[in-house]
């Protein structure tokens, strides 16, 4: 299994074979050094721990500062585990272990969306008529409940409240080029988070 971690750059156009105008996301991916291997025998599951984003070493504490010095990697600013994947301490994973045609999941912190309401956060249509006194009644939920019983609103129920700003996993998205020279991924359609969010890309089998 092949995994990375990457930077959003933005949204552009790719131009198929066939003359098809496809949007897609670009990724700036690894390279990521691997900085740790997880053991059954000594942390009781298996995983490797995979840096992005080189940094000076001052800007570590003297604990990652360590860490880092025992694996002979230079210090990154994100680290993150993946399991199911066979790669030594020192290894460097970079965009080779794609194809064009691969599919993979994208994970990310969704752009945060602040307070909102039921029409934008659980796209209700509103109440509807501006007349017969409804004036002021266009975005808002309606019922939310029974009266006398159960006397209560059951939990779950789709609200205004906070949007975005969620771990959020997107699957099976078409890798449509990789530009090793650039570190570059160019996946089809949208993925979570802003630019310059970072995202955990895992190809599936």
């Amino acid at each position: 299994m092949a995994v990375l971690l990457g930077r959003k750059l933005g949204m552009t156009g790719f131009i198929t074979e066939t003359g098809e105008y496809v949007p897609c996301t670009v990724i700036e991916a690894g390279p990521c050094p691997v900085v740790l291997r997880r053991t059954l025998e000594r942390d009781g599951y298996e995983a490797i721990q995979i840096g992005f984003e080189p940094i000076p070493p001052r800007k570590v504490n003297r604990p990652l500062a360590g860490h880092f010095a025992k694996a002979g990697v230079q210090p990154h600013r994100y680290l993150r585990e993946f399991r199911g994947v066979d790669a030594n301490v020192g290894d460097v994973l970079t965009v080779a272990q794609f194809q064009p045609g691969d599919r993979v999941k994208i994970s990310a912190t969704s752009i945060g969306r602040g307070f909102q309401g039921v029409v934008k956060r659980h796209h209700f249509a509103g109440v509807g008529m501006a007349t017969h006194g409804q004036s002021d009644r266009t975005r808002a939920p309606g019922s939310i409940g029974a009266s006398s019983f159960p006397s209560r609103v059951f939990p779950g129920m789709r609200m205004a409240g906070r949007m975005g700003g969620r771990r959020t996993t997107i699957r099976n998205l078409e890798v449509l080029r990789v530009i090793e020279e650039d570190n570059l991924l160019l996946v089809k359609g949208s993925i979570p988070g802003a630019p310059n969010a970072l995202v955990e890309i895992v190809k599936l089998s």
